[in-house]
């Protein structure tokens, strides 16, 4: 049992995690995601550990308790956050509605500083978060959607995935979206056009025009850009010229 114990430990997986590490690809990752002075990510620490490789020491550590696995979300190393939510997402869809309601609460309180990367949002918004809400009330997205804090506010946003994609309903992304569309940064302009677009492939992309037809003209332009990804040449072209049109 003792040999069962360590080889269970947190201890052990972020021993295994650092043996994974790679220098340079650490290097590349820091920049990637954003980690310097000033920037979204600003202080955060990678390693240089594959996603993949993540997902296969998550896997050996599945079972470790939620009291772990909440301790691993206050480490700095991405990687090990990273490690975490793939843990929390695996017990969540392997869990009874007690520790789902555990998850959830767990993971609303670690959002605004612990997942704290686009990466760590998408991964387990929609598998916590949207699967969580999916036959309850969703007030909490509108919360989310109207705090000041970046992760937040791309959370409420992907976690109507789940929605769109196991209920084709997308009437709370549109309703989520509409509310984002002043935000000023990239990576919110970039996850609302994700799901309008994805809402527009998976339930109706007439609904989708029909927001379009109503906003795009005060869409940012990354936003719409991906809304129409799916559309053809000459529908991006009415879009694109639409917005310019009313936008100057």
């Amino acid at each position: 049992m003792a040999f069962i114990f360590y080889n269970m430990s947190i201890a052990n997986l972020k021993k295994k995690l650092r043996r994974l590490g790679n220098k340079e690809k650490a290097k590349f990752l820091q920049r990637f995601f954003k980690s310097g002075k000033g920037e979204y990510a600003e202080g955060d620490v990678l390693i240089g550990v594959s996603v993949p490789q993540s997902r296969k020491l998550a896997e050996e550590f599945k079972d470790l308790s939620l009291e772990e696995v909440e301790e691993l979300f206050h480490s700095k190393i991405h990687e090990e956050r990273l490690v975490a939510l793939v843990i929390l997402v695996s017990q969540f869809r392997r869990g009874d509605e007690k520790i789902r309601k555990k998850i959830f609460e767990i993971y609303l309180k670690n959002i605004a500083k612990n997942v704290n990367n686009w990466d760590l949002v998408d991964l387990s918004a929609s598998n916590i978060v949207g699967a969580y809400l999916a036959n309850k009330p969703r007030d909490i997205l509108r919360k989310l959607v109207r705090s000041n804090n970046l992760w937040e506010k791309r959370v409420s946003i992907v976690a109507t995935f789940y929605f769109i994609v196991k209920q084709q309903q997308a009437k709370d992304t549109y309703q989520l979206a509409e509310m984002l569309l002043g935000d000023k940064h990239d990576l919110i302009h970039k996850a609302v056009g994700w799901m309008l677009r994805e809402a527009g492939k998976n339930v109706s992309k007439k609904e989708l025009i029909g927001f379009l037809d109503v906003y795009s003209g005060s869409m940012p332009r990354t936003m719409l850009r991906y809304s129409i990804e799916h559309f053809s040449p000459r529908e991006k072209k009415y879009y694109m010229k639409k917005r310019e049109r009313l936008t100057f």
